[in-house]
């Protein structure tokens, strides 16, 4: 591992949040592209007002939504990699290597970022492909935590962590990736963020997710409140550009298979 890396992943999420914080106060953080979604004096976004829990009932609040999403994921880590939970996730790995191997071309040591790794799967197929590869992967749930760092095998440094307060410096990382997580993500406009701050100039974020056309999308998102999973929404195209487009250059969106889709994002 990069020993710059190792040193930032040694920070907690606490510490690197406060001097962000410090920062946002001292008028110091970047602008927003479109800084009419979010204020003016470049501090990191506040929540969107998408109705991401749907018009009725009770909605849960983001740490609600994170207990559900992180006691699912213990659960489901011994059977993750073999059973129907990760299907989705894996089908969309060979979508997610081949961009990142054009996001990396001519970078012969980059240094990667797994947002949501799960049991690991994902990362080590990044190292298979980039063996010099410098990595780190967050996950919410200790147990997948666990599980990707047994199979990584100190080949990565693997942090249990929050994609809305990931504890790195910015400009660690020439790639993100993020794949099958997003919708679980209480404050998508956070974890956009979160993910464009950690990247080096020139860097890409690399996000796979789920997609569902307008009538299957509207039904499934007002039944997310009830999932035991943590699921907050499914974006549609225009969404997720939106999101992503506020911090991202060239952001770039496309549909993979019946219920899957691909954004590539550069940060200028």
């Amino acid at each position: 591992m990069d020993e710059g890396i190792d040193k930032q992943a040694g920070e907690s999420g606490a510490e690197v949040s406060g001097q962000l914080d410090a920062r946002a106060e001292k008028g110091e953080m970047p602008a927003p592209r479109r800084s009419s979604m979010h204020g003016c004096r470049g501090e990191a976004p506040a929540p969107r007002r998408l109705n991401v829990h749907g018009s009725r009932g009770n909605k849960p609040d983001s740490e609600q939504l994170k207990a559900r999403s992180k006691a699912a994921f213990d659960e489901q880590a011994p059977i993750y990699d073999e059973g129907m939970q990760g299907d989705h996730a894996r089908a969309l790995y060979p979508c997610i290597l081949d961009e990142a191997h054009r996001a990396l071309e001519g970078i012969p040591a980059p240094s990667v970022l797994d947002v949501g790794c799960g049991t690991g799967m994902l990362s080590e197929q990044l190292l298979g492909v980039f063996p010099s590869c410098r990595l780190a992967g967050i996950d919410l749930s200790p147990a997948m935590v666990e599980r990707a760092r047994a199979r990584l095998a100190g080949r990565a440094e693997v942090r249990e962590a929050d994609a809305e307060r990931l504890p790195f410096h910015d400009g660690a990382f020439d790639l993100v990736v993020c794949n099958d997580s997003f919708h679980h993500y209480p404050d998508p406009d956070r974890a956009a963020f979160q993910m464009w701050r950690v990247l080096r100039k020139g860097g890409a974020l690399v996000l796979g997710d789920v997609w569902q056309p307008a009538p299957a999308r509207a039904v499934m998102n007002a039944w997310m409140p009830l999932s035991h999973e943590g699921d907050v929404r499914i974006y549609s195209e225009t969404e997720l550009r939106a999101i992503l487009g506020t911090w991202f250059q060239r952001v770039r969106w496309s549909r993979i298979g019946l219920t899957g889709c691909l954004v590539v994002a550069s940060k200028g």
